[in-house]
C-alpha cells in the first residue's frame, strides 16, 4: 500500500489511529510504500521529526523517475488538476498493482476517476 501525506503528519503527531494503523499493516507484512515527494512534502527538520525520523526506515519510499512522467502528464491532463505529487503517487499505485491509502477520498477519485478498470483501489485510512 502506498501512504499519503496525511498518514506520514499523523505518525509524526503521534496519532493513536495511524499507530493503530501501521502496526496493523505491519502484522501482516503489507510492504508499505511512498514517494519522494510525499516524504518532500512533510519533511522539514529530521532532527525535530523524531516519529517520522524513525517510521520511514521501515517504508519504501519510490522515486520519480522518467518512466512516470508521461502517465503523470496524463492524468493532470484528463482530470484538469495540477497535483503532480498525487498524480505521481497514482502512477506508482497503477505500475505496483498497488492501493493507495489517503486522508483524502476527494483528490485521488477525481485523479482516478479517468482511470476506469486501471484505476488501483483507494482507501481513506480513517
Amino acid at each position: 500500500m502506498i501512504l499519503d501525506a496525511g498518514v506520514l503528519v499523523a505518525i509524526e503527531r503521534d496519532e493513536s489511529d495511524a499507530k493503530d494503523f501501521v502496526e496493523a499493516a505491519l502484522q501482516t507484512r503489507e510492504p508499505l510504500r511512498t514517494t519522494a515527494p510525499i516524504v518532500s512534502q512533510v519533511w522539514r527538520d529530521g532532527s525535530r521529526q523524531v516519529l517520522l525520523t524513525r517510521f520511514l526506515p521501515s517504508v519504501d519510499v519510490l522515486a520519480f523517475t522518467a518512466n512516470h512522467v508521461p502517465l503523470v502528464g496524463t492524468l493532470l491532463r484528463h482530470s484538469g488538476t495540477a497535483d503532480v505529487v498525487d498524480a505521481h503517487m497514482l502512477a506508482c499505485a497503477i505500475h505496483l498493482e498497488d492501493s493507495i491509502i489517503t486522508s483524502d477520498l476527494g483528490d485521488f477519485a477525481h485523479l482516478a476517476g479517468h482511470l476506469g478498470a486501471e484505476s488501483p483501489s483507494i482507501h481513506h485510512w480513517r
